[in-house]
């Protein structure tokens, strides 16, 4: 993966897709009820195919949180903990427009009427306590927010919202995209709704929200995409240092956030595995992580390194098959424990790096990419051996034998030069541009790259369904997308040790 790269889209041809899976379900900003029969509900799909497809099958909610890129300080507590609500809201809705199946089919008007409906009010009443949380410290909240508080229905047969419907093919943008601009494909699969036509049923996976075959691709068809990383110029930072924090051997999990959802138990509606520090949970403060052990071998590192974990879709009912963010949130399976995490900092093609500050958020990737699109997705899938040939963002690869799935990300490695955080968590660091270049005044840090290496089986298909499918945890409404997966990082170095850091990657020395 390029030093500097942020994504790569895919570019498919459709007899590689329609050898490798069957037509995606779901699309750009959508969520996917599965009014289908469930696995053990045989034949009986096939009776409600025709009411089902008449009826809304997704809904469509604007994530408030990346609208909101200022917050006052003192209103940012308050209003983290009313954009959590928001996300149990929509969790809370795709749970009840997927149990309704045979209500839908029974009565045009029952998802207007008891989902959208009271979807609405609650989301108005969300944004009302947000406004009044930026009045109690001085501000105004952006006037937009209230148009914002809907959420739109689709029917089955619909395309993608907000995108081209491209028969399941992804486009490839040209590389490395700077931070605020557009993505080409909002989306990148055709939904298929009430056909059948061999394809999966509903919308596929253990728990009934994904994935489905059209989610992966054997990999050995996919032409390859990786573009040459940039060349360091005079002024550039060659060397790297390493940090081994181990692969989280003492099963530390949960399914907090604490950059997005600070003293919100369950904030991410999904489970994380940590390596680095060990006091991260949704209570902890800068105080908490300075005090914490870590995994690290470098006893100067006790930055978190967090992700949601891997499982496969075999079956099995793992430890939290019946808790929030696990398989009541349709996160199910046997989870997955990387067999190596590689944690690198590297350098800038362009200039030499300053030390990142003590506390440093950052989240890459994007755990929402169906209701916001691909603009800030940061996905890298592939397999050993074929990883300078192909990075997936849309689609997770089928490995041939004797290769095991990678998971990879590069982060930003442009800092504002002020704030450690930022109120959407995203406008105080941006990528560099493909030459090294940080805009806005911005200044080069050591860019943290990631690689997780997993031993999975690779799923089959059989009769346009995926068996032993693996997947990244997520918000049950996204479907167990491959473009969801997303990285998160906090930066606890000591002052000493992210001195010898910067000092390493401008003298082009390699250190551990």
């Amino acid at each position: 993966m390029g030093r500097n790269t942020r994504k790569r889209r895919l570019s498919v041809a459709n007899k590689a897709i329609a050898a490798s899976a069957a037509l995606a379900l779901g699309g750009g900003g959508l969520i996917w009820a599965n009014f289908y029969a469930s696995a053990h509900e045989t034949n009986s799909w096939k009776n409600n195919t025709k009411a089902a497809a008449a009826t809304v099958a997704t809904i469509s909610c604007p994530d408030i949180g990346q609208k909101l890129t200022k917050v006052p300080r003192g209103a940012r507590s308050a209003v983290y903990k009313e954009l959590a609500t928001l996300d149990k809201q929509i969790t809370k809705a795709y749970a009840r427009l997927a149990s309704t199946r045979q209500a839908q089919t029974k009565d045009a008007n029952f998802v207007q009427n008891a989902i959208l409906g009271p979807l609405k009010q609650k989301r108005t009443a969300s944004i009302g306590r947000i406004k009044i949380d930026f009045k109690r410290v001085g501000a105004t909240a952006p006037n937009t927010l209230d148009a914002l508080a809907a959420c739109t229905g689709s029917g089955a047969n619909q395309t993608n919202a907000g995108g081209q419907n491209n028969n399941g093919q992804q486009q490839n943008n040209g590389g490395q995209q700077q931070n605020g601009g557009q993505q080409q494909n909002n989306g990148g699969q055709q939904q298929n709704g009430g056909q059948n036509n061999g394809q999966q049923q509903g919308n596929g996976g253990q728990a009934g929200n994904g994935p489905v075959a059209a989610d992966f691709v054997d990999i050995t068809k996919v032409q390859a995409n990786v573009q040459g990383k940039a060349q360091a110029q005079g002024g550039g930072s060659t060397g790297t240092f390493t940090s081994s924090c181990g692969v989280n051997a003492n099963k530390k999990f949960n399914t907090d956030n604490v950059i997005v959802a600070p003293g919100v138990t369950n904030g991410a509606h999904h489970l994380h595995d940590y390596v680095g520090n060990q006091s991260n949970d949704a209570f902890a403060n800068n105080d908490t992580f300075a005090a914490a052990q870590t995994s690290c071998s470098n006893q100067g590192d006790k930055s978190s390194y967090y992700w949601p974990v891997v499982r496969i879709q075999n079956g099995t009912q793992d430890f939290d098959q019946n808790n929030d963010g696990g398989g009541k949130e349709g996160n199910v399976g046997q989870i997955q424990q990387a067999k190596q995490a590689e944690i690198k900092f590297v350098g800038n093609a362009k200039s030499k790096v300053v030390a990142m500050p003590k506390f440093l958020r950052i989240i890459t990737g994007d755990a929402k990419t169906l209701t916001n699109g691909l603009a800030n997705a940061n996905a890298h899938w592939s397999c050993t051996g074929f990883e300078n040939k192909v990075q997936l963002t849309e689609q997770y690869p089928i490995c041939p034998q004797g290769s095991s799935v990678v998971r990879s990300f590069a982060f930003q490695s442009c800092w504002d030069g002020q704030n450690v955080d930022s109120a959407n968590h995203r406008t105080h660091v941006a990528f560099a541009d493909a030459q090294g270049n940080c805009a806005n005044g911005f200044k080069a840090i050591p860019q943290l790259t990631m690689r997780l290496v997993y031993d999975v089986a690779p799923p089959t298909l059989e009769n346009g369904q995926i068996k032993n499918a693996y997947a990244v945890d997520g918000f049950p409404e996204q479907l167990h997308k491959a473009s969801t997966d997303h990285d998160d990082f906090i930066n606890v170095f000591d002052e000493n040790v992210m001195n010898q850091m910067v000092d390493c990657i401008n003298t082009g020395k390699k250190c551990k």
